[in-house]
């Protein structure tokens, strides 16, 4: 099977060609600059630059797959969740497409995707399903933070998610207070690597609760007041990269301690992480570690598909369809808000 998917469900414009689990093109557009300037995504314009680029980027798929339009067997596009005006852009534009050249159309939720991106490995990148064993995934994607026991291929259930402020949300807007460019994330990671993480004691949301979900807001306070009461600090370039190797340590801990005690507790022996944070070097070291200690089985995201990107999307797209999934509506709308909890199996 030949799959053409679409991905539009924030700030990248991408669309890839996947066929029998391969990514044979996978291109993305990133709007990191567009909305460095106004510390975050502005949804109009990520829409009018999704309107933009999506041609260009789709027959760029195209080209390097060496395919045309007429050789797709199948259509899928991200349905949800994001931002609204986004993600019609693509899902649109994949029913639409499905529609003309009469093929099956597959809506996903993004976050389903990273789920499963973890199985993906190589160049070019492959999915190896036959590998797959029942697992605990770590999902960290933009504003989510999600950890989600997987039973079987296609068949999984949540155990926590966010309660406030995601993850990343707390590495971006600490970034922000810091002064980082946007996005603070990857900046404070950067700086991280060259300080100690045992200069500051901030806390550990939720680290001790029995429950599976995440909190990430009151660490983001907890360092706004931290700097109300050291205004001096930021001056020191130091004791800046002390104070983001502290806050990433804060973070990191609560990721890779609740992932692992999740592990144990349900008794499976493999874990996997996935999303735009996986990225952090902090956390991919850690949690390798500590599944080394413990004796789990890791499978960390390959970092080229640790953000949103249309690869993901067709590779789970096309497993749905080969073990017997009901394509999409053509008439199908967005869900903005689609939680994993209501994703069929």
């Amino acid at each position: 099977m030949t799959l053409l998917a679409l991905e539009t469900s924030c700030d990248e414009t991408s669309a890839a060609v996947v066929s029998n689990g391969q990514i044979l093109s996978n291109i993305v557009s990133s709007q990191i600059r567009l909305h460095a300037e106004y510390g975050g995504v502005v949804p109009e314009l990520a829409t009018r630059e999704h309107l933009r680029n999506f041609l260009p980027v789709t027959n760029e798929a195209l080209r390097l797959a060496q395919i045309t339009s007429h050789n797709v067997e199948a259509v899928a596009a991200t349905q949800g969740p994001g931002l609204p005006n986004a993600l019609m852009v693509g899902l649109k534009a994949g029913q639409a497409l499905a529609f003309v050249l009469r093929k099956p159309f597959v809506g996903i939720h993004h976050h389903e995707a990273h789920l499963y991106s973890p199985w993906i490995s190589g160049q070019p990148p492959a999915a190896d399903f036959a590998a797959f064993q029942p697992n605990v995934s770590l999902i960290v994607s933009g504003g989510h933070t999600l950890l989600v026991h997987v039973e079987s291929e296609l068949n999984h259930r949540v155990l926590g998610s966010t309660l406030d402020d995601a993850a990343g949300e707390c590495f971006d807007k600490v970034g922000k207070l810091i002064g980082l460019p946007y996005p603070g994330g990857p900046e404070l990671d950067r700086l991280a690597a060259h300080g100690d993480p045992k200069a500051y004691d901030f806390p550990r949301p939720l680290l001790r609760e029995p429950g599976d979900d995440f909190s990430f807001a009151g660490l983001k306070t907890s360092v706004r007041y931290f700097l109300q009461k050291n205004p001096t600090l930021l001056a020191d370039p130091q004791k800046v990269r002390d104070l983001c190797a502290s806050v990433q340590t804060s973070i990191v801990e609560v990721l890779v301690t609740k992932t692992i005690r999740a592990a144990r507790r349900i008794g499976v022996r493999c874990i996997t992480a996935s999303g735009g944070v996986t990225s952090n070097s902090a956390l991919r070291r850690d949690l390798a570690a500590a599944c080394q200690r413990d004796d789990f089985d890791l499978r960390l995201a390959d970092k080229t598909l640790c953000t949103d990107n249309a690869g993901i999307i067709g590779v789970l797209a096309e497993r749905k369809l080969m073990l017997g999934a009901a394509p999409t509506n053509l008439d199908a709308d967005i869900s903005p808000n689609w939680e994993m909890r209501s994703v069929a199996a």
